[in-house]
Parts: structure tokens; sequence; C-alpha cells
């Protein structure tokens, strides 16, 4: 999938701007992403994938720091790792607060309770670290009642920190071998997350291209469209666009991408 690719299928839905999250854990990557989307300014940032324990990670998080696309990296259950259990590395740690101190941002991915647990964790050891909850929706919570209390507390407790959002991404999902494509359907959970973290701490998140084992861009949007925008105007934008700004802290790269207001910030 290129840029150019994402435009002809984003744009009709209203889409301004991007940012591209890591797919890979290869290290050069990083590099053909940027170069990639340097050329389309429709993108106006990329979360990359650097380990922070790494003997490298130092000399790449410098050199990645000098390019403003470069906003941050993406760290949780994917490429088989575990961010709790690196919690316990000092060397991780120490990463984690040259990301925060460089005005980065830490996505994490994908959802599992323990994730959730370790992200709590992760705010404890490195508090001015911004984070963003990416996929939430799509985890099925723990069934357990006992599991259930400390998943729904650790989400209580990360919407009390002010660093912290919440991507309301992987929402579309499939139900005994069905798609549903009634917005109602997914309403319950989006009012427990919202509930939560409420408007100023959630963010849009299509999901695209891995959303397209579910459905079209169209049909993503046609599920969160409307229940936003029943909100009003001004949450609806909070999520849409507003809230990515200091989460992320993108730059506007042209005429269209709209900016926070310095009076209204």
């Amino acid at each position: 999938m290129t840029p150019a690719l994402y435009r002809e299928i984003a744009v009709p839905q209203g889409v301004k701007g991007a940012i591209a999250i890591e797919a890979s854990p290869r290290l050069d990557e990083n590099d053909w992403v940027l170069e990639t989307i340097e050329k389309d300014t429709i993108m106006v940032g990329y979360i990359g994938d650097l380990e922070p324990d790494k003997p490298e990670y130092r000399q790449y998080l410098e050199k990645y720091h000098k390019n403003p696309l470069f906003l941050g990296i993406r760290y949780g259950t994917l490429w088989n790792r575990d961010l709790g259990a690196m919690l316990s590395n000092p060397e991780f740690v120490s990463g984690l607060k040259l990301l925060a101190q460089a005005g980065m941002v830490l996505e994490t991915a994908n959802q599992t309770p323990g994730l959730i647990d370790a992200t709590v964790r992760t705010t404890d050891k490195v508090p001015e670290l911004r984070i963003v909850i990416d996929h939430l929706p799509q985890m099925e919570p723990p069934s357990d009642a006992a599991e259930r209390g400390a998943y729904e507390r650790n989400l209580r407790e990360l919407a009390k920190r002010p660093q912290v959002w919440l991507k309301v991404s992987e929402v579309i999902r499939r139900v005994n071998g069905e798609v549903p494509t009634d917005p109602n359907f997914y309403k319950p959970r989006l009012d427990e997350l919202f509930g939560i973290f409420g408007e100023d701490h959630v963010l849009f998140g299509s999901d695209f291209p891995n959303s397209d084992q579910w459905g079209t861009y169209e049909t993503v949007m046609s599920l969160v469209r409307p229940y936003f925008m029943a909100k009003g105007r001004a949450i609806a934008e909070k999520y849409f666009w507003k809230n990515s700004i200091p989460a992320y802290r993108w730059v506007k790269r042209e005429a269209g991408q709209p900016v926070l207001l310095a009076a209204k910030q």
C-alpha cells in the first residue's frame, strides 16, 4: 500500500492527513517508510520500530529524531515482544526515558489484559512518556470476574493520566463468521471505552489496510462516524483530528490539514 493509493481511498471519506504505523520489525524499513511518506504530503508522520534495549537504539533514535515525520515507536505484544517483561530491564526503561525526552510517543499493540497492565506500569516508571493505546475495541475483555475487574481498574487508571490516549481502532470485527455492519452492534463497546477515557483522550484510527480483512475503508468509517457525530460536532472533531495533535505532535504538511488555534488549545 502506497500513500498515493491510500489517498484515492481515504480522501473521499473526508480524510486530510494520516500517520503510518510500523508493520515490520526490520530496522531498515524505518528508512524506507520515511522516504516513501516524504513524497506525499497527505502523510503527516510515522510511528516506527525501534527496540529500546538494543545497543543501536540510541544511535537510531538520535538519527530519526532529526526527521519531523518520525513521531515515535510501537512496542507491545507484536513480534514476540513483551512490554511487561521488559520493564524489569533497566536499559529498556532508560530507552523509554530517552524517547520521552525526545518528545516522542510510545504506541502499544496488540492489546491484551497483560499489555494494559504493563502500560500502567510503564507510565509509573516513565511518567512523562506520552502513550497511545491502539486496537482495544477488538479485544475481548476477560470473562473471569476478577480478571475483568483488574482490567477495568487498569483502564480507569490510565484514563486518569493526561499523557495517555486511546486510539479507537479495530472497531470492526467478525462474529460467528460474519462481519456486522450495523453501527448499533458496536455501540455498547464504544460506549464503554468512551465512558472511561472521555472526549479529550480518544482518537480515530482506521487500521487500514489491515482492516481490509473485515471490510472496506468506507465500512470502517460508517461504523464510527455516526457514533461520534451523534455526540455533536465538537466531540467528533476531537475524536477525528484534534486529539491526535497533542498525542502525536504531527505537523501540518498541506493546506487542507487543520491546525489547533493557540487560543483554543
